[in-house]
């Protein structure tokens, strides 16, 4: 049975139950050659489809300390994900992106809003 199904058959509110498993981004195309031009991600999980050479994504900036979101590149190319401006990720010089390979997943756990840790998977 689904999280959310199981939450809310325990009796937690649908939009508790929701904001307990958070939201799914599918199908993302990455955007831009910099991180000012990079597609801004939004929800807790985030899957690209469509990555372009030389193309990214950047972290939301009003993630407060141990909010995650995660990324997942199933296109053809590294995925650039950079950190909001100003911030780190991984603690690489500031704004520089962080590499996800094709076929590989991300998460990204906010420090402090700005700096974040990350956790590559194999």
């Amino acid at each position: 049975m689904p999280i959310r199904q199981r939450l809310t058959g325990a009796g937690d509110p649908p939009l508790l139950a929701q904001n307990t498993t958070g939201n799914v981004a599918d199908g993302l195309t990455a955007l831009g050659s910099t991180q000012a031009t990079a597609l801004l991600i939004t929800e807790e999980a985030n899957v690209f489809t469509t990555v372009a050479a030389a193309t990214g994504a950047i972290l939301r900036g009003d993630l407060g300390p141990g909010d995650e979101q995660e990324v997942a590149n199933y296109g053809a190319n590294a995925l650039l994900v950079y950190p909001p401006i100003g911030g780190t990720i991984q603690n690489g010089a500031t704004n520089a992106g962080f590499s996800v390979a094709a076929n590989k997943t991300a998460r990204f756990r906010s420090r402090n809003g700005l700096n974040f840790t990350a956790i590559l998977s194999a």
